[in-house]
């Protein structure tokens, strides 16, 4: 480090508003156990997997990486991170879970890390992929080993190798792709960043900084306040927001979820893109009109939460089941400027 340059501690420390637990500094700052290089994949559970198939691979040209049964895995990008679809059965259509890829990745290793942290074995009795909240599963998918873990919500994230692209080998890491039989319209590069809804802040975030190393990227907040933060996954510009699911005094709390997901492109004009959708049969939602299917809208994200001055247009689409897909600049890093792309250092 330079000479008169502060380390991020003492930054933190000359910051009378910070609002970061020691705790969640302690987590932030040690070595993570199965440290987080990026979202590996997200799982699309829809109400028909060919209708699904057919609005992606139209829309983003999307090459078929893998396929499991009736479930199908969609490349993003250059791969191995994907897009899948399986089916939502007799559920109600939903981003079902993510994948993380994690660092030197070990199956028996990510056991034993998650056990130290809270975390037991589901019995072969409990439902889901995980088992339930605090609970983890490990499956052999022929040679391949996969871990579901359930966080304090119930969630599922999938722990993988950070090649792994749902194909075979000891790591899942050898597909061989179909091309789509559709060159696409638009062309999305990477995995960007995801917004979950949890019940309690504070100890989701402990969780995830102290097995996964998330870190704070920065804030959709105004300048120089300390609330709204999101969380950095890996060195790049992804991250995750956890958001507190509201509801009225009196009401059932509602169930915790994945309530989006964003995918980066090059050359984002929301203008451009608008264009494109509504030419794909996505209708721009009205004014006062309601979300739902087969529509998109843009957000402008003002500088009381941490957008640009003029505002930081946030592009959204609504798939055929009603799941929520934002696209974004491959710079985009949930900051201020035009395309979002400024986080500066915290």
């Amino acid at each position: 480090m330079k000479n008169h340059t502060l380390s991020r501690r003492q930054v933190l420390l000359a910051l009378p508003a910070l609002v970061i637990a020691p705790k969640a500094w302690t987590q932030a700052t040690a070595k993570a156990p199965l440290a987080a290089k990026s979202f590996n994949h997200f799982m699309l559970s829809v109400s028909d997997v060919q209708r699904s198939l057919q609005f992606y691979q139209g829309l983003l040209g999307m090459p078929v990486q893998a396929r499991h049964g009736s479930t199908v895995l969609l490349r993003v990008g250059s791969g191995p991170q994907y897009i899948g679809l399986t089916p939502a059965g007799d559920n109600p259509p939903s981003i079902s879970h993510c994948g993380l890829a994690i660092e030197d990745f070990d199956a028996a290793r990510a056991m034993q890390a998650l056990a130290a942290n809270g975390v037991t074995k589901a019995a072969d009795s409990d439902p889901g992929l995980a088992g339930g909240p605090m609970k983890v599963r490990q499956t052999m998918r022929g040679n391949t080993p996969e871990i579901f873990l359930g966080d304090p919500d119930g969630l599922v994230v999938q722990l993988q190798d950070a090649s792994y692209c749902g194909g075979t080998g000891a790591k899942g890491a050898v597909c061989k792709a179909e091309p789509s039989p559709k060159k696409g319209l638009l062309a999305v590069k990477d995995m960007n960043h995801a917004t979950i809804q949890i019940s309690d802040s504070q100890k989701t975030v402990d969780f995830y900084q102290a097995l996964f190393g998330i870190k704070v990227q920065g804030y959709q907040a105004p300048a120089g306040s300390s609330t709204a933060p999101f969380y950095g996954i890996g060195e790049g510009n992804q991250f995750v927001m956890f958001l507190g699911a509201p509801r009225r005094e009196g009401a059932p709390a509602r169930p915790a979820r994945i309530d989006h997901l964003c995918m980066s492109m090059d050359g984002f004009n929301p203008e451009a893109v608008t264009k494109t959708l509504n030419s794909y049969g996505l209708k721009s939602q009205g004014q006062g009109e309601p979300r739902g299917p087969m529509m998109t809208y843009t957000t402008l994200r003002m500088p009381n939460r941490g957008g640009a001055e003029a505002g930081t247009p946030e592009l959204y689409f609504i798939d055929p089941d009603g799941l929520s897909i934002q696209l974004q600049d491959t710079t985009y890093c949930g900051g201020s400027g035009f395309l979002g792309e400024t986080c500066p250092a915290i």
